[in-house]
């Protein structure tokens, strides 16, 4: 065993909370912490850091390599316990029926600690995690954690209900209101405009603390081989690589940057919400996905960042952006109250949030001339953006959904500037 994955019948459980609170309890009770997000999840990554101190990656059952997955999980939590939080339901994957946060930890050997919403349910908890236990015999199901329990009866009836299971139950967490984050269109507001962030998460550290066996957990970490094996990595779009960092461009994995950074590139990071330029001598700029719709007015006066835009397309860097980037890439975005404004205008492209339409699943992207990467890749995409207008210009990728249903053709491409909706992962081999 490598660690644990926190996973739950569906989403909603609480598991992000949990996850939260025992990173915190752990980190106190003084346990070296590897965090770590199951499946493509921007924002909770930034919420595992700040409860854990630690850096969090992404590992993906879907989109990246088994053998990608075997180098990072365990190079990441080399002498670390590895907590891995996982998205939607246990057995929940893509469209086509994988990738499955199952999946993750049948093939890195990470135990299943099952947090169950029993806020509506007694004796019906036995059928649920009987099920769930019994569905997959590849899966070392530890135990569950009892989430919000109503009452010292309550808690008695799961347990009576369990004891015959012999599941052992590792928490017990009473129902607070305390425990709950903001949400907004694409999942939790992030950490960083969480004004109260560190007394969130310290009161759930101290909650789980105090319901959950933390020693229990921490024993299904042990010494692992170091992940250190050569695995192939997205290649880096130039040797000196300037990226866009703050709340409204906050979208960019770790293992990109990682094996960019291992690839020989230098990598710097400006602020277009500061009103900063991409560094002068750099031959690649990339505009990650996050939330420029909420920050349209200021990215339309950050005139430096224009100017520096503009100037690296001149000098022909590789520009490339992904989703919220690609819009930014665009002429004009129109925001929620209806108002246009005006954008870098780099590519022939015009987006709205007047309307919202969701559009969300993995994509495998064939790509097509004068694209970032020559190779297959895959991606994820989830925005509830509406084009209005995508101009003349040559398509990036030819696009497939999880299902291998044709999509048709994505993103556009005008010189050495490019975009596309989806938020590439992986390279396919």
């Amino acid at each position: 065993m490598n660690g644990f994955l926190v996973a739950a019948p569906h989403s909603g459980s609480g598991k992000t909370v949990v996850t939260l609170g025992l990173l915190r309890a752990l980190r106190d009770a003084g346990h070296a912490l590897a965090p770590a997000k199951a499946g493509p999840d921007y924002i909770d990554p930034a919420f595992h850091a700040a409860a854990s101190s630690e850096a969090c990656i992404n590992l993906d059952p879907w989109a990246m390599r088994p053998d990608l997955l075997r180098a990072l999980a365990p190079d990441h939590g080399a002498d670390r316990l590895l907590v891995t939080e996982a998205m939607m339901g246990l057995f929940d994957g893509a469209a086509d029926g994988t990738g499955s946060a199952a999946n993750l930890a049948a093939l890195l050997g990470l135990s299943i600690v099952f947090v169950v919403d029993a806020s509506r349910m007694a004796q019906s908890i036995a059928a649920l995690v009987s099920g769930y236990r019994s569905h997959r015999k590849d899966v070392d199901f530890a135990g569950v954690i009892l989430n919000r329990v109503g009452s010292a009866r309550h808690e008695a009836m799961l347990r009576a209900a369990l004891d015959p299971l012999g599941v052992p139950v590792l928490g017990v967490v009473p129902g607070d209101t305390a425990l709950a984050l903001p949400e907004r269109h694409l999942g939790l507001v992030q950490a960083g405009e969480h004004a109260a962030l560190e007394a969130f998460i310290a009161h759930a550290g101290t909650v789980m603390a105090r319901g959950c066996d933390l020693e229990a957990l921490a024993a299904m970490g042990l010494p692992r081989a170091s992940g250190k094996a050569s695995v192939p990595r997205l290649p880096p779009l130039g040797q000196r690589m300037a990226i866009a960092r703050d709340i409204a461009f906050a979208f960019c994995y770790p293992h990109l940057l990682e094996g960019w950074r291992g690839q020989g590139a230098e990598l710097s990071f400006f602020s277009p919400l500061a009103d900063e330029a991409p560094a002068s001598d750099a031959d690649a700029v990339f505009l990650p996905g996050g939330y420029p719709e909420l920050h349209p007015e200021t990215i339309a006066g950050a005139t430096r960042f224009k100017t520096g835009m503009k100037a690296a397309r001149d000098r022909n860097a590789a520009i490339y952006g992904e989703c919220g980037g690609y819009m930014v890439l665009g002429e004009g975005l129109t925001g929620a109250d209806g108002v246009r404004h005006a954008m870098l205008g780099l590519l022939p492209v015009e987006t709205s949030f007047a309307t919202r339409t969701r559009h969300l699943g993995y994509r495998r992207l064939d790509p097509m001339a004068g694209a970032p990467w020559p190779m297959p890749l895959t991606a994820h995409e989830f925005h509830y953006a509406t084009v209005t207008r995508e101009g003349d210009a040559e398509a990036l990728f030819a696009v497939r959904d999880a299902q291998g249903a044709d999509l048709g053709h994505y993103g556009r491409r005008v010189g050495t500037v490019s975009g596309s909706w989806c938020h590439v992962i992986d390279r396919v081999e």
